[in-house]
């Protein structure tokens, strides 16, 4: 490592010590690392978890994309076996995309074991040492074993294009099967087995695995853990926000603005607004739990919320958003319960049209380049669960001797946990507008139109108060970058197979739903449009899906007008 680059690194992190409080790492990257935990309770023969059993899942990221640049690859003191039952490596950041959960069956297992051994990543009672995590992956010897893991060059992984997503993990054993799986993995996996999981492991797999590591702030679209350092946690939390550390090898980021809002809505929007509502004491029919939200001046009263004890499940409203851009603050109260955060500042935005200029014959562009296609973040899957409560009568005859006697219902409530999901999938169809004279397929001239079918389906086991249709589409273009101008589509179809298309273009002599491609475009390239569909809301947030398709450019108009003359 160069002096200068050591310097650097030193520098970012004596600035984070200011930050954070937390002692400062030589030779490696920055932490956005912390963690909690709590104490076990006691196994038994077919569900148990052997202390410094654990481990990490490390994902090199690219830092301005937030993709996946390299890996996954785990990492335990132990050597794990081959055959021990796995969802394969996938990370946090492909989960979140809208990867489902499958058992690799007859895939066996593989994890490296570092020659110098990592400290405790899941603590068997009370917290772990969250400082000598810091130092670990902050170091050197770290980012050379990741680096030589992952196959990318040790001076290119710290030189600030990367970040390491480190995940926790442990390996046990439920219901008799061996099982490697990191927190987010144990709280999908928790869900497809409707609590089956929690039932039996919750200390760790929904209290010390998940509060291994979270962070201090946001980062990579992850947010800040606001809730406790100890206690079990919501599938729906677990899955949004716990089970991560990031490090970083460039300067300290800006801590978040003050100002800056909770949550972004558009304007005349269908939305969701939710929290997770947890209690200590079991709330029954008897006793039952409450919110209410205060949104714009009107009270939103959710009654009659079952949880057990010590458990916690998410609460949501479904409203519609003024029509005018403006900042609106929404207030929680909670009977019954508690909730991380009562008040959220809302910004409610006005995602207006950017019109692209009337494209004229007489446009040049001899710099011109295509460019990449942008790489925004989506979520195209949604998890999400309601806890119903049900008597169980429990008969028996109270006897009263000569006379008589009668019967007492001596029976109790209980619980059944109903998972729901969420899934958006889309197309999207880019073809030479009709009108073309001379376009061939997907082939066809620069300097004309082109048309939209971008088609979405929405799919869902929820009842239609849990979700919202999807309602927003927009797209950019290549000859600008993706940048400046974009084109909201029109929804001409809704419902659960939502349809948009471009709006009819103002510059089209016959009103066509078409956007013109430059008659500068370069020759024999691929004219590719990108399109973003937001506004599929669900208590688990809102659902994304981004889509592109291209026209083939062979020659420009002008070869349609040309006469050949002899």
């Amino acid at each position: 490592m160069s002096l200068k680059r050591l310097c650097g690194l030193l520098l970012s992190c004596l600035l984070l010590m200011g930050m954070l409080g937390t002692p400062a790492f030589a030779d490696g990257g920055n932490p956005n690392i912390d963690g909690g935990g709590g104490s076990m309770g006691q196994g038994t023969s077919t569900n148990f978890w052997n202390p410094g059993n654990d481990g990490v899942r490390i994902t090199v990221v690219n830092s301005e994309s937030g993709s996946a640049a390299a890996g996954p690859v785990d990492f335990s003191n132990r050597t794990q076996s081959g055959t021990i039952a796995h969802f394969g490596k996938v990370s946090k950041l492909s989960y979140r995309g809208g990867a489902s959960l499958s058992l690799q069956s007859g895939v066996a297992y593989t994890c490296l074991k570092p020659k110098t051994a990592m400290p405790t990543i899941v603590s068997s009672g009370g917290r772990n040492n969250i400082d000598a995590i810091k130092r670990y992956f902050c170091s050197e010897y770290a980012c050379m074993m990741v680096a030589e893991a992952t196959g990318i060059g040790y001076e290119d992984l710290i030189s600030g294009q990367y970040k390491l997503l480190i995940e926790p993990m442990v390996f046990f054993t439920y219901n008799g099967q061996y099982y490697a799986m990191t927190a987010t993995e144990a709280a999908l996996y928790d869900q497809m087995a409707s609590g089956g999981l929690r039932s039996k492991m919750a200390s760790l797999t929904h209290q010390n695995l998940p509060l291994a590591l979270y962070l201090e702030y946001s980062d990579l679209g992850f947010p800040v853990w606001s809730g406790g350092a100890s206690g079990r946690q919501s599938n729906t939390d677990i899955i949004n926000a716990l089970g991560l550390g990031i490090v970083w090898f460039d300067e300290v980021p800006d801590p978040p603005s003050i100002d800056a809002p909770d949550v972004q809505y558009r304007v005349d929007t269908d939305v969701i607004t939710s929290i997770t509502l947890s209690t200590g004491s079991r709330r029954t029919p008897d006793n039952p739990a409450s919110v209410t939200f205060t949104i714009d001046g009107r009270r939103y009263r959710v009654d009659n919320i079952v949880i057990p004890a010590g458990d916690s499940q998410v609460v949501w409203v479904k409203w519609h958003t003024p029509s005018t851009p403006q900042r609106l603050t929404i207030s929680v109260s909670v009977s019954g319960g508690s909730t991380a955060q009562t008040t959220f500042i809302a910004d409610i935005v006005d995602l207006k049209e950017k019109v692209p200029p009337d494209p004229l014959a007489t446009d040049t562009n001899p710099s011109y380049s295509v460019p990449s296609l942008p790489s925004n973040s989506q979520k195209t899957t949604a998890h999400w669960g309601v806890w119903d409560c049900y008597w169980v009568p429990d008969w028996d005859w109270c006897d009263h001797g000569e006379d008589g006697g009668h019967w007492v219902d001596n029976g109790d409530w209980e619980y059944s946990y109903d998972s729901y999901s969420a899934s958006i999938t889309g197309t999207m169809e880019l073809m030479p507008d009709d009108i073309v004279p001379t376009a061939e397929g997907k082939s066809m001239k620069s300097g004309y139109g082109v048309k939209v079918d971008v088609t979405t389906r929405l799919t869902t086991n929820s009842p239609s108060s849990h979700y919202t249709y999807t309602q927003t589409a927009l797209s950019v273009f290549p000859e600008f970058q993706y940048q400046t101008y974009l084109r909201l589509l029109e929804r001409t179809s809704g419902g659960m197979n939502a349809v948009f298309n471009f709006r009819e273009n103002e510059f089209s002599t016959y009103n066509r739903r078409v956007h013109f491609t430059p008659v500068w475009f370069p020759d024999k390239t691929k004219y590719t449009v990108y399109t973003q569909v937001w506004d599929t809301w669900t208590p688990d947030g809102m659902l994304s899906v981004n889509l592109n398709d291209y026209v083939a450019i062979d020659k420009s108009l002008f070869d349609d007008w040309y006469t050949n003359r002899e």
